[in-house]
């Protein structure tokens, strides 16, 4: 038996339930597939289980892509202030954390309810554990093989994410179907990911595990983020941390501002003044955890001596160190932890204003999959909203 729809949306995640959302307010009937066994998965384990939804402020600039105008269309559709605006209508309450971060204050399970109530049952039908086999183009759209069923649809949307989180179910399967169809993929990595270290470096620090501290970090290409900093067992994560995995490439290092809220030279003049016979060590752990400055003595990254023992040369070179300490990741935890996927289906394939394939008329790309990368902070999910609120204008 064939299943005749005018969409299909294979993936129930923020792209694939935004975009039949709207293809389902515009009359079209629509039936979304995933392999899971319910919707929106990744928004419920999203921000703590409290999904940081959007941020107050969104540009192009807070996105990693081949083509760095490519989001830009998209986002301006439709913008952070139009999904604030839904979460409002349904009386969701959020706060604003750091950096116009927006979090609902209950439960990530609004942000899928709405979703799903944003759904009119008699336009979008939601099939769940559902494996498709395969995919062809017909003359009129494209058809479908899924479990033992034959499904025929004039657009085919493909919202199927990356490879993050593969606990979640992550599969290939979107960039495969890209291929399929004559697209090119952008290598992919993980992204917003915590570091590892090499053995030497983790042998020192892991003792640190669980001190966090104010810091910021600079990659090799001279983007900067200043956010807190969290040693672990395994190496280095924290927000900061998180933000420059996606612009570090292996092999490179990273600098990084330890004291970025002290003026390190001002604080060991004055304290020699004052406290000509107090230690380096004492004095740097009034504003750095004390088991820090221990660990970049041991490491002979600084020598401990009485501050009067210090020059003004000496007092340059210890604030120097501290504002530059550099370490050399062995690598990154992997997709096992990542938040994103970098790299995805080529943009350039893509139209931006739409989301459909330059070339094939019906088939369209949306969200994750796509090479398109967001900061920490609620950008990756507004990337969903947007693409798949114009995806959903067009199928």
């Amino acid at each position: 038996m064939t299943t005749k729809v005018d969409v299909v949306v294979i993936g129930a995640g923020a792209a694939g339930l935004m975009c039949a959302a709207q293809a389902g307010k515009r009359g079209r009937k629509v039936l979304v597939l995933d392999h899971a066994k319910r919707p929106g998965r990744k928004i419920l384990i999203s921000g703590g289980g409290k999904c940081n939804f959007t941020n107050y402020d969104i540009s192009a600039g807070n996105y990693l892509c081949q083509n760095p105008h490519f989001v830009k269309s998209a986002l301006s559709q439709y913008s952070n202030w139009d999904f604030i605006g839904l979460v409002s209508e349904y009386g969701i309450e959020y706060e604003e954390r750091d950096h116009g971060q927006l979090f609902c204050l209950d439960s990530a399970k609004e942000i899928v309810q709405m979703l799903q109530q944003e759904c009119d049952p008699q336009q979008v039908e939601f099939r769940y554990q559902v494996e498709v086999h395969s995919i062809g183009q017909t003359e009129a759209g494209f058809r479908l093989s899924a479990n033992t069923q034959q499904i025929e649809c004039d657009s085919l949307v493909i919202a199927t994410g990356g490879l993050s989180m593969p606990k979640l179910g992550a599969t290939p399967f979107g960039y495969k179907v890209a291929e399929q169809f004559g697209l090119s993929v952008v290598p992919t990595t993980a992204g917003l990911v915590p570091f590892t270290l090499h053995k030497e470096d983790k042998d020192h620090l892991a003792e640190l595990s669980g001190i966090a501290i104010p810091a910021e970090i600079t990659a090799e290409d001279g983007t900067v983020f200043k956010e807190a900093l969290l040693f672990t067992h395994r190496g280095i994560s924290g927000p900061s941390v998180l933000q420059i995995s996606s612009y570090w490439k292996a092999g490179q290092k990273v600098s990084i501002n330890l004291v970025p809220e002290t003026d390190i030279e001002e604080l060991l003049t004055h304290s020699r003044e004052k406290h000509p016979n107090q230690s380096l060590k004492n004095t740097l752990s009034r504003v750095l955890p004390k088991r820090l400055v221990e660990v970049l003595i041991e490491r002979k990254e600084l020598t401990d001596k009485p501050l009067k023992q210090l020059n003004p040369k000496d007092i340059q070179a210890i604030d120097h160190q501290l504002q530059h300490w550099q370490i050399i990741p062995n690598g990154t935890e992997g997709y096992r932890t990542a938040e994103v996927t970098l790299g995805g289906v080529d943009t350039d394939y893509i139209s931006s204003k739409t989301m459909e394939v330059k070339t094939i008329p019906g088939l369209y790309f949306i969200g994750e999959v796509l090479d398109v990368t967001g900061w920490l902070g609620g950008y990756n999910f507004q990337w969903c909203w947007s693409s798949g609120y114009v995806a959903g204008q067009r199928v």
